[in-house]
């Protein structure tokens, strides 16, 4: 499975898909306009700050809130590369995956991340940060390819033979 590296943005428990992406900016026609309101009732600044590549570290319940499907596609629009959080909501786990977006449960990188540092992560093996490696669990072969191919639409595509 693939490695790779990135610079962390650290947030905290129940991010929820309203502050992910808030409801006022899904009347925009395209998820390119909604991006740069991505965190605004957080932090307005940081949808300006974040560089492809980059990981989210949080804690707990990421992405609970409504299931609007724009919420990942706002995060992979951004280029980040993974987030990194102590659990996730349920749908939105989901819609992340099958959007593309890797997301990976860790209870204890958060206690310990800061933001700016760099992390590595070794997919379905470890996380390396701060001198210290955290373990993660293998994600099931089906996800695997759905993340592989950029989502789940992909995915189906390539196992049917079709074009992307």
């Amino acid at each position: 499975m693939e490695e790779f590296t990135g610079n962390i943005w650290v947030l905290g428990d129940d991010i929820d898909t309203d502050i992910i992406i808030p409801t006022e900016y899904l009347a925009l026609e395209t998820i390119e306009e909604m991006k740069q309101y991505a965190f605004s009732p957080l932090r307005p600044e940081l949808a300006g700050k974040i560089t492809a590549g980059d990981i989210i570290v949080a804690g707990k319940n990421f992405g609970c809130g409504s299931s609007r499907e724009q919420a990942p596609e706002v995060l992979k629009a951004l280029g980040i590369r993974c987030i990194v959080a102590k659990s996730f909501a349920r749908i939105f786990f989901r819609n992340s995956i099958n959007n593309g977006l890797l997301l990976i449960e860790q209870p204890d990188l958060h206690d310990h991340a800061e933001e700016g540092e760099e992390i590595c992560v070794r997919v379905n093996r470890e996380i390396t940060c701060g001198g210290m490696t955290y373990p993660i669990a293998s994600l099931p072969d089906n996800l695997v390819e759905i993340l592989q191919a950029g989502g789940l639409v992909k995915a189906m595509r390539r196992r049917n033979g079709l074009a992307d």
